[in-house]
Parts: C-alpha cells; structure tokens; sequence
C-alpha cells in the first residue's frame, strides 16, 4: 500500500490522561481532580442539559445540515452577518477545512514554538512546510514571524491567549503586525480560551474581521461553555471564505445535541458569568499560593497557569498523579521544568496547593 511519504513522521496528538487512566493505572480509591485539560470545572449549562434532554427522542433523525440556527445565534453574538460564520465538530475541524482550502504541499505554515500541536498536525498531513518561530518572553514573536514570512507562506497562526503560557497580544501591537503582513497572508486567531480574557487592552480577533483585515477567528464551546464532550466550535471569517469552507465540509458535521446544548448554553449568560468569576477568582489564589510555596506561575488571560518549577517538572507530575490530582507536563512543549495547571472548583484548587506543599 503506498500513502503519503511525509504521513510516515507524524504521531498521534498526545492527550491527557482521563480520570478513568489514573484510577485504573494507580489504584486509587479517594477523589481524583482533574486540572489538566482546561474545561469548565462547574460543567454544562444547565439549559444545555435541558435542551439535549428535550431532543434526545429525535436523535434517530439528521441534524440540521447546515448549522443555520446556531450559525444565526453566534452572529447575533458577535453583531456579523450568518454568513461569516462556520460551524464545525470542534474548532479543529475549522482549522483543518481551512489547511484544506488554502494550503498546498510545499506551502508554509508559520506557528509559534510551542503552540498547538493540532496546527503542525493538520499541516503536514497536507504536506505543508511548518515553520516554528519561538517565543520571546514567552509571547508570540511578531518580529520572528514576520521575517519568516515567504512567497510560499499561506497561513500563520496565534493561539491567543497563548496555549500553553496564557499570554496575550496588546490590540496595538496587533494591529501593527496585521497591517505590515503580505495580503495573501492569513491571520487565524485561535480564541479558545477568549472568554477568559479580562485586560481590556487585550486585541480581541472579531474586531479585526469587522475592519477588513484579512484573519479568521476560531472559537470554541469546549471551554467557557462546558461543552468539551460534545465537539462543538466555530469560525468567524469574511463571506467568501466561509462560503468555501461550508461546500467542503462534511455534511451533518455537528451532530443533533451538539447543536441544540451550544445554542442553549449561548443564550445562558449566568453560566458563562459564574464561569469567569470562579476562573478568574481561581486564577488569583492558585498564583498567590504558588508563589508562596516558590513556583512561578506565569500571568494568564486564560484559565489555566503556566508554572515554572525550578526543577524538572516530571516528578512533580508523578507525585501529584500519586495524590489524586492531574496536571500536565510541559516536557512534551519543550519545558522539562513546567507545569500546565488548570483552574478547578475552589476545593479541587486548595488540595492542590496542599498537596504541593507536602511534595516539595
């Protein structure tokens, strides 16, 4: 069987353990807490849960194939037009519809270094040429990526906030950077975790489409909305490429529940507010006690903390696996010495901080 030489390299996408992995795999028998994988520690809205309950007798019919319903609440959302929006199974289906119409083998993807892995995934599977440009200071390097820029260079793009750190981009810097790009060149701004950005001074991708630029935002239900298990995300773009990505997406792509508990968790303004409060107040104690057990957590418009141990990271890991807690390592990001840490209910914070202070 012949495939594609440059397929051969590539591994699967690495994810967290599950709570299931590490009950199985250490024997525990207490509370295990999963701060590892960024979702929304308060759940699903409760709307959403009705909503899935009130269809779950019709899950022997196709969904709405075009996403028209939901397509209309994002854009009410965000004050656009329905057609500028793309609804997919996740944001990564977005993002791999978007390598699909735009980019070639032998074209070019820039990325930060680290960033995403899906980016490089979905990119060489299209046979792309990834470039990494490494952060500065742990930020995007705009500078890189613009002197990295070739004829050849299709797509960059800017997890914002930056995943694994949590940083952000100041709306001017933003729009410098826009402005001195190639226009052929396409800006996605992966907004995943854009509901948690509480600095006003944060550049916020929509607003960039709305003035011409040439950028895609992605966002996703997977975060703020509790929605992970669903796969449920969506793209914000000008008319004519969402146009494309809609004729070469598979049909039915979000299924029948994931389509109504988005819709009815989008309309659940109560939910996503308790959610930043408890994010943004788990934010401040998980920094101020890290600190003092002498971590150093990065700032982060997210709802998670990039925390730099002093020491290799993998064995804090393992101990805290030990004690019933998930966290993630950043050895595979290329920060032997960090952890990824996310925000959890207040209790599930505070025994995280006690178990850090018996291990070190």
């Amino acid at each position: 069987m012949r495939y594609k030489p440059w397929l051969a390299s590539l591994k699967p996408y690495p994810p967290g353990k599950s709570l299931e992995e590490v009950r199985r795999e250490l024997g525990l028998q207490g509370p295990i807490y999963k701060l590892a994988s960024n979702e929304n520690p308060l759940g699903p809205s409760p709307l959403a849960i009705e909503a899935m309950k009130a269809y779950l007798s019709q899950v022997h019919r196709y969904p709405e194939a075009s996403n028209r319903e939901l397509a209309e609440a994002l854009a009410r959302r965000f004050d656009l037009d329905p057609e500028k929006v793309v609804v997919g199974n996740g944001s990564n289906e977005v993002l791999d519809l978007l390598i699909k119409a735009l980019v070639s083998p032998g074209d070019e993807i820039l990325m930060s270094e680290p960033s995403f892995l899906m980016y490089e995934k979905l990119g060489a599977a299209a046979g792309a040429r990834i470039k990494r440009v490494p952060l500065r200071n742990y930020r995007h390097h705009l500078e890189g990526f613009l002197a990295a820029c070739t004829p050849r260079t299709r797509i960059i793009f800017l997890d914002h906030p930056h995943n694994p750190t949590g940083s952000v981009l100041g709306r001017e810097e933003m729009e410098a950077f826009l402005k001195a790009l190639p226009e052929e060149v396409l800006v996605v701004i992966d907004e995943a975790y854009g509901e948690f950005i509480r600095d006003p001074g944060v550049a916020q991708g929509v607003e960039f489409l709305k003035r011409g630029f040439p950028v895609v935002v992605l966002r996703t239900f997977s975060k703020a909305y509790g929605l992970a298990g669903l796969r449920v995300g969506y793209g914000l773009m000008s008319e004519d490429l969402a146009r494309i990505l809609n004729a070469i997406r598979q049909p039915f792509n979000v299924n029948l529940l994931a389509q109504v508990a988005a819709r009815a968790a989008l309309s659940d303004h109560d939910h996503l507010r308790r959610t930043q409060e408890i994010t943004w107040q788990g934010l401040d104690y998980l920094t101020g006690e890290l600190s003092r057990l002498g971590l150093k957590p990065l700032p982060s418009q997210s709802n998670f903390l990039f925390v730099e141990c002093g020491r290799p990271a993998e064995s804090l890991y393992q101990a805290l696996l030990r004690e019933g807690l998930i966290v993630r390592s950043m050895e595979a990001y290329g920060f032997p010495e960090a952890l990824r840490i996310s925000v959890g209910l207040p209790e599930e914070n505070r025994a995280l901080v006690e178990a850090l202070g018996r291990i070190l």
